[in-house]
């Protein structure tokens, strides 16, 4: 069954909004993140600047799923040094991707404050990480997997 995501962004954008300075900018993390990151930034009362990251050189993982990156660019279009950065992705699940995404944003500066958005924190970390912002908390036994839909509307669904 497929599920519409448009409350869970709704809540999502309220949430960073009140948190967040007139400096914040939002970074999504190809593909999912970045389509979750889109629908964010539209639900805030003043968008944010808006970049992308491709993350595909800094995983962790390629001796087991092998190098077929999507050489797509990463594009942060303005100066992260110093400001509060907004980081998004679909769904968090081990926290290899955070990891790999982090270690890109900081060739981009040094920001004062990063805060992870995630459209669907599922159970399995491997990696000391959690958001800040969680649009909803899934435990999912280990054949189950979460696939996102979008980018307009965005959707989930659990498969197996």
């Amino acid at each position: 069954m497929t599920k519409d995501c448009a409350a869970l962004l709704n809540q999502l954008a309220k949430d960073i909004q009140n948190d967040i300075d007139a400096d914040a900018v939002m970074v999504g993390i190809r593909t999912g993140g970045i389509w979750v990151a889109q629908a964010l930034n539209q639900r805030l009362c003043t968008p944010l600047p808006l970049g992308e990251l491709n993350i595909s050189f800094y995983r962790d993982d390629f001796t087991r799923i092998g190098l077929h990156p999507n050489v797509a660019a990463s594009d942060i279009a303005f100066d992260i040094e110093g400001k509060t950065v907004v980081l998004v992705d679909d769904v968090l699940y081990s926290g290899r991707t955070i990891k790999a995404a982090l270690n890109e944003l900081f060739d981009f500066g040094r920001p004062a404050k990063v805060l992870l958005a995630v459209l669907v924190q599922r159970d399995g970390q491997e990696l000391p990480i959690q958001a800040n912002y969680v649009g909803q908390q899934m435990q999912l036994n280990g054949a189950q997997y979460i696939t996102i839909h979008g980018p307009e509307p965005i959707t989930y669904e659990i498969q197996e």
